[in-house]
C-alpha cells in the first residue's frame, strides 16, 4: 500500500488555501451585479497545483465563477482541482449546472468554502462525488461566507440583508445642535458611502431624510457600478414630491406608502409606489411587508442610509444584518443622536454586536459590526 508523502500533502493543503483566499477576493468582483444570485469565485488549479483559470460570478443570467475558470484553463484542467468559494450549482435555471461542467472538464478534485442552502441548487457536491470526483467542503468557510452574507441571509430568511450605515462624531452626533451636518466625516468616508452603495442591490431612506435633505441616492465615482434601487419609505406619501433628487432618471425608485395614504401626485407623476400596511405597533410602515415586497423585486441586499427613527425601527424588529459607523474626531456636545429609541430601558437589553472590521479613512474610523446572541464573559 503507498503512503502518501506528507510533505506534499501539506503542500498541496497550502497550495488550496491559497487558491481559496484567492477565490473569495474574485468573488467580491460581483458584488452589486450578480442579484439575485450569489457573488462567487473559482480557481483552477493544474495537476502540479498551478493555477491555471480564474474566473467569478459578473452578472445574473450570465456565466458562472467555474465556467469563466474552467474557459480560461482549458485543457490544463483535466485531472486539476477547482476550488470555489460557494458549491457548484446542481441545477439548470438560466445557465448550466455547474457540477456538470467541472465533470465534463475533467476536474478531479473540488474544494468549496460554503454550502448551498437553496434547494434548487443545492446538491453539486453529491452529483460530484457519486461520480468519482474527490470532493472537500468547509475550507476558509468563515471568510467565504462573510463575502456572500447578503445572499446567504436572503436564502435563508427569505428577505433582503440590512445594512445600516451612519456618520457621526465621536460623542455619537449626527449634526449640530442648529440641523448642520455638512461634513462631519472626511471626504474619504464620503467616498467608501458610494462603495456601499455600489455594492448594494437598493438604497433606503425614510420620509425624514427625504423632507430634510432630498437626497439623490445614486452612485457616484465608481467605474462600472449598477446603480442600486432607490428606495423611500413615505408613510404619509407627503415628504416626496414631484422634482424630488430621487426621482430623476439616474437610477430606478420606488416609494413605499401605507395603504391608504393619497399618493396621487406621485401617480400621476409617474412615480411607482408601491402600498404596504402600516406597522401594528408604531407609527411608519410594516417593515417586513415592505422587504418582503423588495424581495420579490430580487433585492438582495439593502443599504439602510435613514436617519435615526429609522434605524431604530429596524432595530427594534430585529431586521439589522450589519452596521457599519463612519465615526470622525468631532465633538459637538448637542443635536441630534445616531439612534432613537428602540425601547431600550436597560443596560440588560443592550443589543451586543461582535466587531468585524476597523478601518482609517483619512482622519475617520469605520467601524464594522454584525448581532450576536453569545453572551459577553
Amino acid at each position: 500500500m503507498r503512503q502518501e508523502d506528507p510533505v506534499a500533502t501539506a503542500a498541496a493543503a497550502h497550495r488550496e488555501r491559497d487558491a481559496m483566499r484567492r477565490a473569495v477576493e474574485l468573488a467580491a468582483r460581483g458584488l452589486g451585479h450578480t442579484s439575485p444570485n450569489p457573488v462567487v469565485g473559482c480557481v483552477v488549479l493544474d495537476r502540479t497545483g498551478r493555477v491555471v483559470g480564474e474566473g467569478w460570478h459578473k452578472r445574473a443570467g450570465g456565466p458562472h465563477a467555474e465556467i469563466h475558470a474552467l474557459a480560461e484553463a482549458g485543457d490544463d484542467a483535466r485531472g486539476g482541482t477547482a476550488v470555489v468559494t460557494l458549491e457548484p450549482c446542481n441545477h439548470t435555471g438560466r445557465t448550466g449546472p455547474c457540477a456538470e461542467a467541472l465533470l465534463d472538464a475533467g476536474i478531479s478534485r473540488v474544494v468549496y468554502a460554503v454550502a448551498d442552502p437553496t434547494p434548487t441548487a443545492a446538491g453539486g457536491a453529491a452529483t460530484l462525488a457519486a461520480a468519482g470526483v474527490d470532493v472537500a467542503g468547509g475550507l476558509l468557510v468563515e471568510e467565504a461566507a462573510a463575502g456572500n452574507a447578503a445572499w446567504l441571509t436572503a436564502a435563508r430568511l427569505r428577505r433582503p440583508h440590512v445594512h445600516w450605515k451612519y456618520a457621526a462624531t465621536l460623542d455619537g452626533r449626527t449634526a449640530a445642535a442648529d440641523g448642520t451636518s455638512r461634513w462631519i466625516t472626511s471626504a474619504a468616508s464620503r467616498a467608501d458611502v458610494h462603495r456601499l452603495r455600489a455594492e448594494s442591490d437598493a438604497v433606503l431612506v425614510g420620509s425624514g431624510t427625504a423632507r430634510a435633505d432630498d437626497p439623490h441616492l445614486a452612485v457616484r465615482g465608481v467605474p462600472g457600478a449598477t446603480q442600486p434601487l432607490r428606495v423611500v419609505l413615505d408613510t404619509a406619501a407627503d415628504a416626496v414630491t414631484p422634482g424630488a433628487r430621487v426621482l430623476d432618471d439616474t437610477a430606478p425608485t420606488v416609494v413605499f406608502t401605507a395603504e391608504d395614504a393619497d399618493a396621487r401626485e406621485l401617480e400621476d407623476a409617474g412615480v411607482e409606489v408601491l402600498r404596504v400596511p402600516r406597522a401594528a405597533d408604531g407609527p411608519g410602515l410594516d417593515l417586513a411587508a415592505v422587504l418582503d415586497a423588495l424581495y420579490r423585486r430580487d433585492v438582495r441586499s439593502v443599504l439602510l442610509e435613514g436617519g435615526a427613527t429609522l434605524a431604530a425601527a429596524f432595530l427594534s424588529a430585529g431586521l439589522l444584518d450589519r452596521v457599519t459607523g463612519y465615526l470622525a474626531p468631532v465633538l459637538l456636545g448637542a443635536g441630534p443622536a445616531a439612534l432613537a429609541d428602540a425601547g431600550i430601558g436597560t443596560i440588560g437589553d443592550a443589543r451586543r454586536l461582535t466587531l468585524i472590521e476597523t478601518v482609517r479613512l483619512g482622519p475617520d474610523l469605520r467601524i464594522t459590526a454584525v448581532p450576536h446572541t453569545t453572551e459577553e464573559p
